[in-house]
């Protein structure tokens, strides 16, 4: 992104900024590398801090219908303290973690149509003015996208993913959000459930998995939706049977209608439920996305659904930066 100069509450004539992020997506957990590049204004400047802002386009559900804002869910100061004369550039690098729980946003390379920047905030004066937004790209995990895999290798296909306000209780989720993958049923599983949604919750020593079936009604009752959660630990990626173990996991999910109860790795479990199953002050809807066949590669996206993901990027980019600018206006 060019140089962006700061018109809000440092002024007219003030410095201007530009981030730029290292190629590539990254891993949660994983190092963010880039710089900020910051260049001076008519006059000299204190650069007192510059801090990167984590924001992710969250969608929530009020009694009046669904809405999407920005919600910054980390903050990390890189530099500051120094003073910036006129005219001078100034270059300060970076490596920042991402957070664990942060959503992935696309899979073997194409757009999920989840949308994650990363904002530059300048404090100059006693002042803090919003710099340039950019584009972050978050990978899955090795543990989560075999677990996708084994997803699409027994014929589940990729519908929409999206971010939904709120915690799911009884998880220790840390951001005020979490994401839900939608998943299509193959005809083995099509008269049972309408859509099976995935939502990974990682840490450092392991991740849950957080199932969620939108169970269909019989000739004499409704559907309803099924809720379990399992754990499983990073090392598990590489020498599992997760076609085994995910299928294992869709029959308990889909024969037990009881509270949902938290599962160990390696097929162990607890038989304590637990607390606040669903999702905290939350209430969601189903995803209407593209769907799209898995084949013998494992969970697909598609083209289709890449162009998809890639418009709605786009959109959402550009309400980024209109949002940066009326911001710089007040």
């Amino acid at each position: 992104m060019v140089f962006r100069r700061l018109l809000g509450p440092i002024g007219v004539g003030g410095p201007a900024v530009d981030t730029v992020l290292a190629p590539g997506a990254v891993p949660p957990g994983g190092s963010l590398t880039g710089e900020v590049r910051v260049e001076g204004g008519d006059a000299a400047f204190d650069i007192e801090h510059i801090t990167l802002e984590f924001v992710a386009r969250v969608e929530v559900e009020t009694d009046d219908g669904e809405h999407e804002g920005d919600v910054v869910f980390e903050r990390c100061t890189v530099g500051g303290g120094f003073r910036l004369d006129r005219g001078v550039r100034h270059v300060v690098p970076f490596a920042v973690t991402v957070p664990w729980e942060t959503p992935v946003t696309e899979l073997h390379g194409q757009a999920l149509g989840v949308v994650l920047g990363v904002r530059t905030e300048l404090g100059v004066a006693g002042a803090r003015d919003k710099g340039d937004l950019d584009l972050l790209a978050v990978r899955p995990l090795p543990v989560q996208e075999a677990i996708l895999e084994a997803f699409g290798q027994l014929g589940f296909g990729f519908r929409s993913a999206d971010i939904e306000y709120g915690r799911i209780g009884g998880t220790g989720g840390r951001l005020p959000f979490h994401q839900e993958i939608e998943l299509g049923p193959p005809p083995r599983y099509a008269h049972a459930v309408d859509e099976v949604e995935v939502t990974f919750l990682a840490g450092p020593g392991g991740m849950d998995v957080v199932l969620e079936a939108d169970r269909r009604g019989s000739p004499f009752g409704g559907g309803h939706d099924a809720l379990t959660r399992f754990t499983v630990a990073h090392e598990e990626a590489g020498d599992t049977d997760w076609n085994a173990k995910v299928g294992t996991w869709l029959h308990y999910l889909l024969e037990h209608r009881s509270s949902p109860a938290a599962h160990g790795s390696h097929g162990s479990h607890s038989h304590g439920l637990f607390p606040g199953a669903g999702h905290d002050g939350h209430h969601h809807g189903h995803g209407t996305g593209p769907a799209v066949a898995a084949g013998a590669a494992g969970l697909a996206v598609g083209v289709g659904a890449g162009i998809v993901g890639a418009e709605i990027v786009d959109e959402i980019g550009d309400a980024f930066e209109e949002e940066d600018e009326s911001e710089g206006e007040d």
